[in-house]
Parts: structure tokens; sequence; C-alpha cells
């Protein structure tokens, strides 16, 4: 991959109109009668796009960035970050493509989850371990109950600005610049702290590629081998209901495995011994995002390096906004976040513009509404996007539109909400005949009690006990275990109509 970062065009950049006009008619020697009605002049042509540049969303209207104080040393920084070699390579971002295709045609399900913002503090390999084991407990879980493929993509190695509905925060009289996310600025409560730091990109590059490399040596090094189901359980899962379930359905894999053992199939294959695990965030902080951008020495063309799947947000996909400027110029997979105020004509229109070649698994759309919104709002959207004849594959995040102020003060997450969402969003797509390709969540191995409910049951009085997300609050391993048995459930039950549905069709006839 070559490391350019200032070639002036990309290859999603389609040529300016030249706006040809309407010809004029041909100039006669002699009088001829004129025809009863003139020919209707052909119909303008939609102005092309502008030529894409991994700078051009500088000329658009930008929300949700930072006002650095001092310019030169935001310039001195995205500098050193544009030498550094990158995060992800474009090969990687053009497998996970393919498989979110999968997922789009209903041959694979996307789980995607993590931190809701990751953090300079509790940056620790333990920490990273255990979500990455939570990951893998509800993919087999997952995988199991669908009988399908589960593509795992974490809300990690780079999941760090968030966006702000308030610029400002005011505490007890004072007022103070928001906190941004730790890439940006800190979450103390102090005039020092709130002032964006560009020296705070580096260390976010750093921590990334740290993760990301413990990530793949988890996944690749023997850790993610389907022979170790049973030793993925957390201590703290021990004596529970979903740990029970876990167990059991632990068991039952290994028996499988040692049917295919004594029937001469080898668990020494690459399948068995390894897994694929993809890294995804919020594309916000452009500035940062264009540092990291790289073009493909293989295909031409450009990747941001700091992610394998980015996501536009709710706050700053506009279809003139310089987020999705920036974005319809990278080849990477994308998401896009869409709440109950998405209207369908401008989500195809937002398609389009990220997706001009219609190519399946370019673009996932994350829907989070709530679940009333989600059976109201929802098959507008599927309809509007089908009868353009788009594909997407079509993800729930049950988790952004069920956020509460608890009592005490805390935000909180009520997991029968979530729940709730989820339902919803199954069963609009059986009702559409569509495709539910996937769940994100925000979710993290630690024992925490961020989140309402559950089977074991954290209530409002316990919030304060483990309450250490400096952000959103996050589904435990109970919780997330507990969701993906749920789900599992309900893809297996779509299986089986599925093949019941196949089995009555009537079988091709072959000849005259």
């Amino acid at each position: 991959m070559a490391l350019s970062t200032t070639s002036s065009t990309g290859v999603h950049a389609a040529e300016p109109s030249k706006n040809p006009g309407v010809p004029s008619a041909a100039k006669t020697s002699s009088p001829t009668v004129a025809p009863e009605k003139a020919p209707a002049a052909p119909a303008p042509k939609p102005a092309a796009p502008a030529k894409w540049a991994v700078d051009s969303w500088r000329s658009k209207k930008a929300l949700q960035l930072p006002e650095y104080p001092n310019p030169a040393e935001l310039e001195s920084v995205l500098s050193t970050i544009e030498a550094f070699p990158p995060i992800v390579f474009a090969g990687e971002a053009r497998h996970l493509e393919e498989r979110l295709a999968d997922a789009a045609m209903g041959r694979a399900f996307l789980l995607q989850g993590g931190d809701c913002a990751e953090s300079f503090k509790e940056f620790n390999g333990n920490n990273i371990r255990d979500t990455f084991r939570v990951l893998l407990q509800m993919s087999a879980v997952l995988t199991f109950g669908g009988q399908m493929p589960v593509i795992k993509v974490g809300r990690m190695a780079g999941q760090f600005a968030k966006p702000r509905s308030d610029p400002f925060e005011v505490r007890d009289g004072v007022k103070l610049p928001s906190y941004r996310g730790d890439n940006i600025n800190g979450d103390a409560f102090d005039e020092k702290s709130r002032v964006p730091d560009p020296q705070r990109m580096i260390r976010a590059y750093a921590q990334s590629a740290a993760t990301l490399n413990l990530l793949r040596a988890f996944a690749t090094g023997g850790y993610a081998a389907m022979q170790r189901v049973t030793q993925w359980n957390l201590d703290f899962t021990e004596h529970s209901e979903q740990g029970d379930r876990y167990r059991e359905l632990a068991h039952r894999v290994d028996e499988a495995l040692g049917f295919m053992s004594a029937a001469g199939l080898t668990v020494d294959h690459p399948l068995m011994t390894s897994t694929d695990f993809w890294t995804s965030h919020e594309c916000l902080l452009l500035p940062y995002e264009q540092a990291l951008t790289r073009q493909d020495s293989t295909t031409g063309l450009f990747y941001d390096c700091s992610a394998h799947m980015l996501w536009v947000g709710e706050r700053t996909r506009q279809l003139d906004g310089a987020h999705v400027e920036f974005l319809r110029g990278v080849a990477n997979p994308l998401g896009i976040k869409v709440s109950d105020k998405m209207n369908p004509t401008e989500l195809v229109k937002l398609i389009e513009i990220l997706n001009p070649s219609n190519k399946p698994g370019r673009i996932t759309i994350i829907t989070r509404m709530g679940a009333e919104n989600m059976r109201v709002k929802l098959p507008h959207l599927i309809r509007a996007v089908r009868n353009s004849g788009q594909i997407v594959t079509w993800i729930t995040d049950p988790m952004h539109g069920n956020t509460i102020k608890a009592p005490c003060g805390l935000k909180t997450r009520p997991f029968d909400s979530i729940l709730a969402e989820v339902r919803a969003f199954f069963d609009v797509h059986e009702q559409e005949g569509s495709h539910p390709g996937g769940v994100h969540l925000e979710m993290t191995g630690q024992n925490v009690t961020e989140c309402i409910g559950g089977s074991r049951t954290v209530t409002f009085d316990d919030l304060g006990d483990r309450y250490h997300t400096h952000c959103d609050p996050r589904l435990n391993a109970s919780q997330s275990l507990e969701l993906s048995f749920i789900i599992a459930e309900r893809l297996r039950k779509k299986r089986i109509r599925s093949s019941k549905l196949n089995n009555m069709l009537p079988l091709p006839r072959f000849g005259v």
C-alpha cells in the first residue's frame, strides 16, 4: 500500500459537469415549412459531483469539530500522523466488505460491539481481552442458533471522539466546553482539561495501533480457537443463568468437535483455530481521518486506514456536509446511523452519494430509534431503499434510542427497552421480507452496573456500584450474553421458517 496522502483526486470522484446545454437548430439556405410542433429540448443532465480529494471536505460545512487554539501545533501533529504507518490495510477492509455483502443477502450476521468511547485511563490488556472474549462468546451463541457465519467487528482501536448535543457543559454555575472524547480533550471538569489538544491524536493513534496488535494476536494466535469455547467464560458469569446456558452450549460444541475428529475431519483447519476480527469507529474527527488516509497501490483506491469500517453519525450525515464529502471518496465499508428523524427520500439520496455504483457490502444502515418508532418508521425506510434498487445491510443499534436518566442523575438504559427494540427490528424485517443483518451494541467485558435490568437484575440503586463509563452506559458481559441468546433464538426460528418455505417450493422442471 502506498503511503501517499497528497493526491488531488480519488477514483470515486466523478468528472465535473461540462454543461453541454441545448444544441442550436441547423441553419437552412431556403425557407421550409415549419413543423406543427417544435421538438422538445433534451432534459438537462443532473450535475455530476465535483472531483474528490482527501481534503475536499474542507470546502464543506463541518459540524462537531473542535477549535484548536494553536493552528501551527495542529498542522505539526497532522504532518507527524501522515508519516505514521497505516493502522489497518486495504485488503482487510475489502475482505470485510465481502462479508458484509453476505449479511445483506441474509447469508451472515454482523455482531458489532465495544466501548461507547475508549479512554486513555482504562487502556490495558485485560480490558481488551475481556471485551474480545465476550464478543467470541456471543459469536458462538449466534453461530450455533443461526447456523450462519457471524462477522465480528469491534467498536475498538479508534472509537474515541464523541459528538455532543451541546458545545458547552454547565455544573454548579460553571460553564466549560463539553468533553468530546480522549483524542480531543479531557473529561475532568476544569478549564485546562477541556481545551482541545492536538497531541492527544498521537496518543490515540498509539493506543489504537497497540489495541489492534493485541486483538490480532488473540484472533490468530490460538486464543480464538473453537477448542477453547469452554474456556471463554468470565469469572463473574460463573454462577448465573447465562453462564449455565453458555456452558451447556459450549459442551455441545465440544461434542460436535469430538465427532468431527473421530470422523477424520481435522480440527486444525485455520477456520477452527483462528477468527477474523475487524475494527470500526465513528468518522468524526476529520483532520485525524484525513491524516490516516492512504492510496492503495494495488487498486488506486483511497482507504481511511484508521479502521476497517467507518460510520457517519446522526449529527453529521448532512448530504452537503463535510463528513459525507470525506466518506464518499474512501473505499472502506461505511455505516450510516439512522434515527426516526430520517426521511426515506433523504436516506436514498445519501446512499446514492456514498455508493453510486451500488456495491453490495459498501453500506450498512444502523437503525437507532426505539421500539415503537422502529415499528412505525423502519418499514418506510426499507421500502424506499428497496424501490430504489439499492443493496444495503440492515442492522439495529438498540442502545442509543433507549437512554434515560436515573433518579440518582446517572444515564442508564433499561435492558427491557433494548430487548424490545431488537424484537421490533426482527419483526419489521419479517413483515417486509428483508434481512435482519446484524446488531450494534455498546458493551464491555467488565462487570459494570450501567444498564438496568437483565436476568441478574441491576436496579437503579445498583448503578453507583460499578458505573465506570465516562460517556454512555454499556451492557455488561452477562447482559450481552443474555441478549445474544435471545437473538440466536430469533435467528433459529428464521432459519427453520426459511427451510420450511424452501421445502414447499415446487421442484424445477427440466426438458420440454
